[in-house]
């Protein structure tokens, strides 16, 4: 395996590795571990298989092509509009959840390091105004800083996994406290959440041109790179409600800090416990980067920004404001924005890929294509809708 095929691996699965790792215990718990990781593989395998339709539809159109010029393409203005749409909707969605959870780490971090209490709202400015001004400075500085970041948040899962994954309890994984709660809510709050988890899929156009289009390599990057995830996110379900407990977890009502205390209360040794407090702190921090970076870049391309200050400072201002008033005014709503992202994450990786394959087959046949035809695109199709109403479903 050469290098570029390597490091594609790791863009998949850094793509989809970050601060929606820890909302999946808090999303999940009341499921018990098994359903919550047959979940898990099943919105895997989904994933894969809209990951290998993308790369279908991204090798007929040509490689170097963007998606947006690709829905352009074979949907005409309309496609772009929805596609557009979806992609401002997700990152402004992300981008509130981010805030929401680093805002609530802030106020964490303030009472048990300097035990001051800070208000809630003064956290979301400060953690916007701090970390967001990254966003400005371009994907140069945001490259270094994530890079070096990432590569530490790995590190210290690998360290926390292997230091509580003796300390799992049998009993604890297999208790199940779907009880609390008969109603069909508890899988229709964890479907988005979990399917949002694995939203690695704006990276493909890049890697097509990265890989010169070479179909072979880039499904391989794609399988291997999406399973990695997978192992990450059920060997952190297991240290999680293996340590804490399910019915424990249940309880904390989607709070992020309470997970967080309560897992370094199951540590054993000091160091560790400082470990938790910095792993969660660098899954949001890096998935914040990102996710802002590439919100920015794309309201200064809608606004035809230039590089004057007072235009970066506009630009900035458009990019933040609306995921702040929703994070100033729903402060314990992390889960549940990560929630709401998964809905035009539909559009982009499920909706509009089916719709651009069967155009592109109908004229074309010749190339690249996924297997399990009409039925499998049928399928996936049903899949999409069903996340989009189970959201509908938790927010009603």
């Amino acid at each position: 395996m050469n290098l570029k095929i390597l490091g594609s691996i790791t863009i998949v699965a850094g793509t989809a590795i970050g601060a929606g790792m820890l909302a999946l215990p808090l999303a999940t718990a009341a499921l018990g571990m098994i359903p919550a990781v047959l979940l898990l593989v099943v919105i895997w395998g989904i994933s894969i298989y809209t990951s290998l339709l993308m790369l279908e539809v991204n090798l007929r159109s040509g490689v170097g092509d963007n998606v947006h010029a690709i829905t352009g393409k074979l949907l005409g203005k309309k496609g772009q509009f929805i596609q557009g749409l979806s992609f401002l909707s997700l990152l402004f969605a992300l981008t509130a959840a981010y805030l929401t959870g680093g805002s609530s780490l802030l106020v964490l971090k303030a009472r048990t390091m300097f035990d001051v209490v800070l208000d809630n709202q003064l956290a979301v400015i400060i953690f916007t105004v701090s970390l967001g001004l990254f966003a400005a400075l371009g994907v140069a500085w945001v490259d270094k800083v994530s890079r070096f970041l990432f590569s530490l948040m790995v590190i210290l899962l690998v360290v926390m996994v292997g230091v509580l994954l003796p300390e799992v309890s049998p009993s604890q994984m297999a208790m199940e406290v779907i009880t609390l709660d008969p109603r069909s809510s508890l899988w229709m709050a964890a479907i988005p959440v979990v399917f949002t988890s694995f939203g690695f899929h704006v990276c493909i156009a890049t890697l097509v041109r990265y890989l010169d289009g070479d179909a072979v390599a880039l499904r391989k990057v794609l399988l291997i790179g999406s399973s990695l995830p997978l192992v990450c996110y059920i060997l952190w379900l297991a240290v999680t409600l293996g340590t804490v407990g399910g019915e424990a977890i249940y309880g904390f009502r989607g709070s992020l800090p309470a997970l967080v205390s309560a897992l370094q209360e199951m540590a054993n040794q000091g160091w560790i416990s400082k470990f938790i407090a910095l792993f969660a702190d660098l899954a949001l921090v890096t998935s914040f980067l990102g996710v802002t970076l590439s919100l920015y870049d794309f309201i200064a391309e809608l606004t035809r920004a230039d590089d004057t200050l007072l235009s970066k400072v506009r630009t900035w201002l458009i990019t933040f404001i609306p995921p702040l008033v929703c994070a100033l005014y729903i402060p314990d709503g992390f889960v549940a924005v990560l929630g709401f992202a998964a809905i035009p994450l539909v559009f982009m990786i499920i909706f509009l890929p089916i719709v651009m394959a069967l155009k592109q087959r109908k004229v074309a046949m010749e190339g690249y294509q996924v297997s399990g035809g009409n039925v499998a695109l049928t399928l996936v199709g049903i899949a999409g809708v069903m996340i989009v109403a189970a959201q509908l479903w938790v927010a009603l």
